[in-house]
């Protein structure tokens, strides 16, 4: 299995096609991001062809109800089809939904990948339908075809712990892994002010140790190929400097970072295999 690295654009300054070439020169083989709007998407388009860099597709549903989230879920997926993504992370639906509803969209969600004949990953996202593990259980069980990116920040901050109580969900998300946020939380928040700080290492090596179970899964599920975006962001999910809202690291410095470091342990981990 090979590990393909991906670079978000959030919190990425123009001009992009500079910073495109520059996600390719570090070895990045796609960029994550929602579609930029009707006018411009030709003009994306041929950034990315020229960059040499694929697409993952983010799309954010949204509406009052669950049919206009499924509603706005098909006129996205009909937009991003021209980019030819790699495939679409979804964040889906709304926390504050009852079990019917959350069925009745992964219902619809499902029907709508298996007609777009592209895969659609659903985030493990705050305020979304798997905003924790117990509901994202559920919906595993009676969904077993169900794809997920897994971007364990979100719980972490959201049962304010290391989820050390929850290995059988967290084994059971690895089965279903499609995609890796490789984002650190603590606690009281979804990001770590800095992830190379010794402080936050043992958040750090929590989160490997999630991922390791993902890849684990994948392996034995026949993926040649896995991917993982440092999904880390600016201001205000980066913490900032009272009074001034300085940034208290580098944005891209601490997204590198974690790029390289997950490159390093998936070669040793290969190697070793």
């Amino acid at each position: 299995m090979k590990l393909d690295c991906v670079r978000q654009l959030w919190g990425v300054q123009e001009p992009l096609s500079d910073r495109l070439r520059e996600f390719k020169a570090l070895g990045y083989v796609a960029v994550e991001t929602a579609a930029p709007p009707k006018e411009r998407l030709a003009h994306f388009k041929q950034q990315l062809k020229d960059a040499e860099l694929g697409l993952v597709a983010m799309i954010y549903t949204a509406g009052a109800t669950v049919q206009e989230h499924l509603r706005y879920l098909e006129q996205e997926i009909e937009r991003v089809k021209g980019l030819s993504p790699l495939f679409i992370n979804a964040h889906s639906g709304r926390d504050a939904w009852s079990e019917d509803e959350a069925k009745s969209f992964f219902e619809g969600a499902l029907k709508l990948e298996a007609s777009a004949g592209l895969v659609i990953a659903h985030e493990t996202h705050r305020g979304r339908i798997l905003f924790n593990p117990w509901v994202t259980r559920n919906v595993l069980h009676t969904f077993p075809e169900l794809k997920l990116t897994c971007d364990y920040s979100h719980w972490v901050c959201v049962t304010e712990r290391l989820l050390t109580t929850e290995t059988e969900i967290l084994e059971l998300c690895a089965r279903h892994a499609h995609h890796i946020h490789a984002r650190v939380g603590h606690e009281h928040g979804p990001q770590v002010a800095d992830p190379r700080a010794p402080e936050y290492l043992r958040y750090v090596e929590a989160h490997e140790r999630f991922w390791d179970m993902i890849w684990d899964a994948q392996a034995k599920r026949g993926y040649s190929r896995t991917t993982l975006t440092p999904e880390f962001g600016p201001p205000g999910y980066m913490p900032t400097l009272p009074f001034t809202r300085t940034p208290v690291t580098d944005l891209s410095a601490i997204s590198e970072w974690m790029t390289e470091r997950q490159r390093a342990r998936f070669n040793q981990r290969s190697q070793r295999a």
